[in-house]
């Protein structure tokens, strides 16, 4: 069911602690941990700690915790030391998801100039 954590979600896993990441921030309802595949030197993903396949159902859901998710992306650039950066939901498998929990890609630390992901 959405909202709950799943068994075979990567990311629930995380949030759950079963799964290591090198955590970056961390509130009541999100994680921020690095991507173990930078595409930036700044790679950082964001997720709810609910399990929502995408980032578009979970903001019909739950529209707070969804803003709460973009809130912490800017913290999260913020605490990297990066005024420049690019944020990248990726919904479905022709977009590139390959983790169906909804999160955030936080990208900076080089020019944005060419397709990163």
């Amino acid at each position: 069911m959405a909202g709950e954590a799943q068994s075979d979600c990567l990311f629930c896993r995380i949030v759950a602690g079963e799964i290591p990441a090198t955590v970056v921030r961390r509130t009541e309802r999100t994680l921020a941990f690095r991507d173990i595949a930078p595409k930036a030197p700044v790679h950082v993903l964001v997720i709810p700690h609910a399990h929502y396949p995408d980032a578009a159902r979970l903001a019909a859901a739950e529209p707070e915790i969804a803003g709460e998710l973009l809130a912490e992306a800017g913290r999260v650039a913020e605490d990297e030391g990066i005024s420049d950066y690019r944020l990248i939901f990726n919904t479905g498998a022709g977009a590139g998801q390959t983790v169906f929990h909804a999160h955030v890609h936080v990208l900076g630390g080089t020019p944005m100039t060419e397709r990163m992901i």
